[in-house]
């Protein structure tokens, strides 16, 4: 399972779900299911989150425990 920071970032920049979508070019939806990992985001949209918040992929996201011995 792929845990994820994204709303921790949002919480930091002070915006809503409604704005990092529309900064992105996604639904405010799909914001909430990656928040709640119910998405797994494309590469492309990983990337954008990436160049979003100046973070790198990896500080955004992150593979379970159980993941990442594979």
């Amino acid at each position: 399972m792929l845990k994820n920071n994204i709303r921790v970032e949002r919480a930091i920049r002070r915006i809503s779900q409604q704005e990092l979508a529309e900064a992105i070019g996604v639904s405010r939806q799909t914001i909430f299911s990656i928040e709640n990992n119910k998405y797994i985001p494309s590469t492309e949209l990983a990337l954008k989150l990436s160049a979003y918040f100046r973070k790198s992929v990896n500080d955004l996201f992150q593979l379970s425990d159980t993941d990442s011995a594979m």
